[in-house]
């Protein structure tokens, strides 16, 4: 089962994340995802367990729980919606015209 572990603080690193899950059964992966530009934490995490009673037990104590100075929130994790790559950024699809008349502006 894929948790997803918010709220995390900054300074919470892959390892840190595998251990608070460690006590309630496997963890496969614990991962804290990193800003690509500055590599700092994003303050959330993904955590991979291979017992869903497990996982959902851990879910039900972690959820609200203060790791260092901060409740994170802990739940399924809810899968990845594929993005559209149709090249326009998102600017609505309406392009302006301009038309030369005359004015410089």
């Amino acid at each position: 089962m894929n948790i997803y572990v918010s709220n995390l603080s900054f300074n919470v690193e892959d390892e840190d994340l595998r251990e608070f899950f460690a006590e309630y059964g496997e963890v496969t992966s614990a991962r804290v995802i990193m800003d690509k530009f500055t590599n700092k934490s994003r303050g959330f995490g993904f955590v991979e367990m291979s017992d869903d009673e497990a996982a959902q037990k851990a879910i039900a104590e972690l959820d609200g729980g203060m790791v260092e100075g901060r409740a994170i929130r802990v739940s399924v994790a809810k899968p990845r919606e594929e993005r559209s790559n149709t090249g326009n950024g998102g600017g609505g699809g309406q392009r302006r015209s301009f038309s030369n008349s005359g004015s410089r502006w």
